[in-house]
């Protein structure tokens, strides 16, 4: 039994500018779990807003006693044990998590949406994201999207209308909007989100601040709008709470620490009445494959992290234009192109 693992650094396309921050490249760990002379894939995709890095996930990987994952079968007990070396390092518990759930659907030989119980023909749209940027640019993102059906616009910051403006300036089709918690005050969020309306707008996402759940209940009284939550989102034990203040959730595999946490976070988000949507960071085809898995169980789809990205090392799930579509492979089914 083998754990290896090591960093790639992904380089964008194009800047990608949120409310918090601008990239061009993103540094994730890719780990391969070997075992019964299967090679089982995982990925990890720090995130910044989460005190995660690369070397924090491998600092983390350094503490496993890999005899603990010496039966993939046992996911509850692997988790747990993940979760009592750390409160935290979501990103790297992803990364075994789908490594794990790899490893079982090729030691069963079946894909693993199968395996979660899902059709992979009801596999809802994904977006395609644009970053905040200049109208210039903007624009230009726009028509290098066209044949994406759906666009997720990213704003939170002063430029907001211009950048929506310079958006249907050059098409008319469905928006799904995301401030990342650039609002902090209720009443700037509502006064944005009444002008959205006029835009062809399906949701916004994570309006304001993930800990002023109270201001996003006062705004969710106000407008007609869905809110969907994202940052808020920290784990299945938040959701009843989120219930009572968004309409919907962003569920991320690296963000809540893996599949089988995902997967509880759908039951526990149907049971409250939610919708859902299945996010993403920046990430390879390894995770965004692996997140795919779970996506006949969803609304909405925000998969488009591999996408983004020029110089993918592996290939797995397909997105044609918006459409996601899952092989056949057992397991995540990924293969390295090199």
């Amino acid at each position: 039994m083998k754990l290896n693992y090591r960093r790639y650094d992904l380089n964008l396309k194009h800047t990608f500018t949120i409310s918090r921050s601008s990239r061009d490249v993103v540094p994730v760990v890719l780990l391969e779990f070997e075992k019964d002379g299967i090679t089982a894939y995982g990925e990890a995709s720090p995130n910044a807003r989460y005190n995660e890095t690369c070397e924090s996930v491998a600092e983390f990987f350094s503490r496993i006693d890999i005899d603990r994952l010496l039966e993939p079968f046992r996911l509850e007990y692997i988790n747990d044990y993940l979760d009592s070396l750390s409160e935290h390092d979501a990103s790297a518990k992803a990364a075994i998590d789908i490594a794990m759930h790899d490893w079982i659907g090729k030691k069963t030989g079946i894909p693993l949406y199968r395996y979660f119980g899902g059709e992979k023909e009801k596999t809802p749209l994904s977006t395609f994201t644009i970053g905040i940027d200049t109208p210039e640019v903007i624009i230009r993102k726009v028509i290098e999207a066209a044949n994406y059906p759906v666009l997720k616009i990213k704003v939170g910051l002063p430029n907001d209308e211009e950048i929506i403006k310079a958006v249907r300036s050059v098409t008319n089709k469905p928006l799904r909007v995301d401030a990342n918690e650039g609002w902090t005050s209720k009443e700037e969020a509502l006064e944005r989100i009444n002008w959205l309306s006029t835009q062809n707008v399906e949701f916004i996402e994570q309006p304001m601040p993930a800990a002023q759940i109270d201001d996003v209940r006062w705004l969710r009284e106000r407008v007609k709008m869905p809110i969907i939550a994202d940052e808020a989102v920290s784990s299945m034990y938040a959701i009843p709470e989120l219930a009572t203040a968004y309409d919907g959730i962003n569920i991320k595999v690296q963000k809540n620490g893996g599949l089988l946490k995902a997967r509880k976070m759908i039951y526990a988000a149907r049971a409250n009445r939610m919708k859902i949507m299945l996010g993403c960071m920046i990430e390879t085809s390894v995770g965004i494959t692996a997140a795919a898995q779970l996506s006949p169980l969803v609304d909405w789809n925000d998969l488009d992290g591999n996408v983004l990205i020029s110089n993918d090392p592996f290939r797995g799930a397909a997105n044609e234009n918006g459409h996601i579509v899952l092989n056949d492979d057992p397991g995540l089914g990924v293969t390295p192109l090199s």
